[in-house]
């Protein structure tokens, strides 16, 4: 009777070229974005990552040249998440900087508007509520932004939510509460 063969992990091919190519991918990645903790972390994805690719069928045979390869992926990853973030980062600080409206808003005419609207627009709720319309959430966010002077991040905490996600609802909340604001204050001029 034969016994059965068992077939090494791909991922120990890392462990005989680590020593070589660990200096290697952290210099790469150090002279590209100059940042040393940053470059610590990349080197750190880039072997997780490299274990996982060189797991899967048909993966180059490990060497610091394609480790090198996985390192520059990382890096490229690494940007857009930055700019992604920067650009959101923007907007929120775009949108809150250019918004004279805000400062324009007569308190009483607003609170009239937000009980016109109804209760749950004027109160936020402890967590996102589960069936209420998004409509309903909308408001809510406004009134914990706006009113109660809560961060976003702390916003989209309190709704369940991403801070990106959160920053769409306000925009979308502040519009429809701003076309109910405008449309009363017609008619009191």
């Amino acid at each position: 009777m034969s016994e059965p063969r068992v077939r090494p992990d791909p991922a120990f091919a890392l462990l005989d070229v680590y020593e070589e190519a660990l200096p290697e991918v952290y210099g790469y990645l150090l002279s590209r974005c100059g940042n040393r903790a940053v470059a610590e972390e990349l080197t750190s994805e880039t072997f997780l990552g490299a274990v996982s690719a060189c797991r899967s069928p048909g993966a180059p045979p490990v060497s610091t040249r394609w480790l090198i390869g996985v390192a520059r992926h990382k890096l490229v990853d690494h940007w857009r998440r930055r700019e992604r973030e920067e650009r959101g980062l923007r907007l929120v600080h775009e949108t809150e900087a250019v918004d004279p409206w805000d400062s324009e808003v007569d308190a009483l005419l607003a609170r009239e508007v937000l009980a016109e609207l109804g209760g749950h627009h004027r109160a936020a709720p402890a967590r996102r509520p589960t069936t209420t319309p998004d409509r309903d959430t909308s408001c809510h966010s406004v009134v914990v932004r706006y009113l109660d002077g809560l961060p976003v991040p702390e916003v989209a905490r309190l709704l369940g939510r991403t801070v990106h996600a959160t920053e769409a609802l306000l925009v979308r909340a502040k519009a429809a509460f701003r076309a109910a604001y405008r449309g009363k204050e017609g008619r009191h001029d």
